[in-house]
């Protein structure tokens, strides 16, 4: 978690950035484990094909995440632990049943909230009227007081005037849809990488300019109508998306399924 007296940033420099980054998911994917030393820098410096002043301008971004303790005499400890020790974690396949679950272990913070005009993106994608207004939602959800996602949430007004700014901030946006009387019938979604913005950095306690998992999804009445447009973004240390397999078919026909209905894992995304 980034300390408060540090503002998270990357390190100045194209190669100092790569090692950087390099090192946090190395950090994040256990390589280096809680309490444990990284190698000095001189070792690092062979490793990575860079100078020790490059080196330093990575750990110093790396101590301003809090991801690490610079000691005189013995070393860098990794500080990687986190509340809980656990990494949030969702089946792609079950996203949509596993909502409800993740509202009722996760808390959310509204950072803002208003009725407008979308931006042409969503009004499209959402098959809305040209004019028609939307409430705009923006919320951080945290588990175990770490943040893990930041959420923009497009509803059509009509169906947000169900609800108020204190349920979105307390409930599930699923759950207040259905008590507004929306059937859901599907949802069509995608998911990419992208970089944290100053304003998301600063959400999600991460460096600007940090890799983040990026989700779209567009939800669905059962006549097709666009109830819900969600722009999700997820820090890649604290949440992954899942997917189980099964190997199908026969011959040259054999290929990969993905399994659908099994048991949800902890978290969910939303």
């Amino acid at each position: 978690m980034v300390r408060d007296n540090v503002k998270a940033t990357l390190p100045e420099g194209g190669k100092a950035r790569r090692v950087y980054l390099l090192l946090r998911d190395e950090i994040a994917q256990g390589q280096y484990p809680d309490g444990g030393f990284l190698p000095g820098e001189t070792r690092l410096a062979t490793a990575f094909d860079v100078s020790r002043v490059t080196i330093r301008r990575a750990l110093d971004a790396l101590e301003g995440d809090g991801l690490i303790e610079r000691r005189a005499g013995s070393g860098t400890l990794v500080r990687a632990g986190r509340p809980g020790g656990a990494t949030m974690s969702a089946d792609i396949t079950t996203l949509i049943p596993q909502l409800v679950e993740m509202g009722q272990s996760t808390t959310a913070r509204l950072l803002s909230f208003a009725y407008a005009t979308p931006p042409d993106a969503v009004a499209r994608e959402m098959q809305l009227a040209p004019g028609a207004r939307v409430q705009t939602a923006v919320r951080v959800r945290s588990a175990d007081g770490q943040p893990f996602s930041h959420l923009t949430t497009h509803v059509p007004e009509d169906i947000a005037n169900n609800y108020s700014e204190g349920d979105l901030a307390t409930t599930p946006l699923l759950r207040l849809l259905e008590r507004s009387g929306v059937q859901i019938g599907g949802a069509s979604q995608s998911v990419t990488a992208t970089l944290a913005s100053p304003d998301v950095a600063a959400a999600l306690e991460v460096s600007v300019g940090s890799a983040l998992l990026s989700l779209t999804r567009i939800v669905r009445d059962g006549d097709g109508r666009g109830v819900e447009y969600l722009s999700a973004l997820y820090r890649p240390d604290v949440f992954n998306l899942q997917m189980t397999l099964t190997r199908v078919g026969n011959g040259a026909a054999r290929h990969w399924e993905p399994v659908v209905g099994g048991a949800a894992p902890r978290g969910a995304c939303e």
